[in-house]
């Protein structure tokens, strides 16, 4: 039976006569609008519509209320949520990041074909293990740190937020399915990365701010694995491998794809915090080619980009040749880099001058 507004006011007045509070009868400004599913499902889009689905650009609800439910006085407070101003967090597609994760869940147990890895080389199979060490690590890092926002973010912005819980699972995801890489063939967890380590300790872990922390992960870390997970047809030996790059690169790219819209949102409503942004770019761009920051292991000198320069060349007799396709990784990851800070709306620094002149050295930029 449809609900009408004179059935309302009946139930109402019921429960005022035997002293019921049904005050929450209280009709929302969206009773009665029905919604249909569109072409791929009820998505958050179809759904954040009407008065509910307006994001505030400030604000001030520290008491856990989901945006659109109506207030209750007397409510204590149960979150400080320091990130309660739209530009530091918001991102025009947030909703539909978070819908694609849903849509694209899978399963390390099930979904990779594990019976497809043979035996290898010795010194293929170790190359497999330590960079699936190394990946192992800084997946647990990815989750960790994003992870550590998400309580942070008002239940007003609850579209990033829910992103930021659905990539925290991809990482989960993403460490388990390399630990299971390292054991399952024999080898074992190799040598922990030191850069890895430093990582743990600070760096990513120290942003003060959200976008600061996005500008070094998403933009910076993520973007240099992704690129990785891009060619790791080049450097898998059977099917198992070639599906675990292909899956974790579909997880990688929404994460990417999170933080350079979020840049852009937040440089077209905060203009005045260009310059900041492009402080964060500068140091992502340092630890882009040197290597700082941990989170590139094909940065030269460590033990994951030796094991890369194995896997790619095809064995330690081959690492001549290896290394040559690592520059060339590194020279992708550095194109694909410019390309995402253009898209944010920061493609000026490569034209005046901004950009760090390390990057020259892999890519010229035009």
């Amino acid at each position: 039976m449809t609900t009408t507004a004179d059935s309302l006011d009946a139930l109402r007045a019921y429960g005022r006569e035997r002293g019921y509070d049904l005050s929450w009868l209280e009709r929302p400004a969206t009773w009665g609008t029905q919604l249909r599913p569109g072409k791929t499902g009820l998505v958050l889009d179809e759904v954040e519509r009407g008065p509910h689905g307006f994001a505030p650009e400030e604000s001030t609800n520290l008491t856990g209320r989901i945006r659109g439910a109506i207030a209750r006085p007397g409510v204590p407070r149960v979150g400080a949520y320091p990130v309660r101003t739209k530009a530091d967090i918001w991102l025009r597609n947030a909703a539909e990041l978070y819908e694609e994760a849903q849509a694209r869940q899978w399963s390390s147990a099930t979904d990779i074909p594990w019976e497809k890895i043979g035996p290898l080389p010795d010194d293929i199979e170790a190359a497999e293990c330590q960079f699936a060490t190394f990946l192992t690590e800084v997946e647990f890092v990815a989750g960790d740190v994003p992870g550590k926002w998400i309580a942070s973010v008002t239940p007003d912005y609850f579209e990033p937020r829910m992103f930021l819980i659905s990539q925290v699972m991809d990482e989960a995801r993403h460490l388990d399915v390399f630990r299971k890489r390292a054991l399952v063939n024999g080898g074992g967890l190799m040598q922990r990365t030191a850069a890895v380590a430093a990582v743990t300790g600070g760096a990513i872990d120290s942003a003060r701010d959200f976008t600061e922390m996005s500008a070094r992960l998403h933009m910076s870390g993520e973007g240099a694995v992704l690129t990785l997970f891009r060619i790791g047809e080049l450097m898998a030996y059977n099917e198992a491998e070639k599906q675990i790059y292909r899956l974790a690169a579909s997880d990688e790219s929404r994460h990417v794809a999170f933080g350079v819209m979020h840049l852009q949102y937040l440089a077209q409503a905060a203009p005045e915090r260009r310059e900041e942004i492009q402080a964060y770019l500068d140091e992502a761009e340092r630890n882009l080619v040197t290597g700082a920051s941990g989170q590139n292991p094909a940065s030269s000198g460590f033990a994951a980009s030796e094991a890369l320069a194995v896997l790619l060349g095809g064995g330690v007799d081959k690492f001549d040749e290896g290394m040559k396709l690592l520059l060339a990784a590194r020279q992708r990851q550095v194109k694909e880099y410019v390309q995402r800070v253009k898209v944010a709306g920061f493609g000026e620094r490569f034209e005046n001058g901004r950009a760090s002149p390390l990057l020259k050295k892999y890519l010229e930029i035009e």
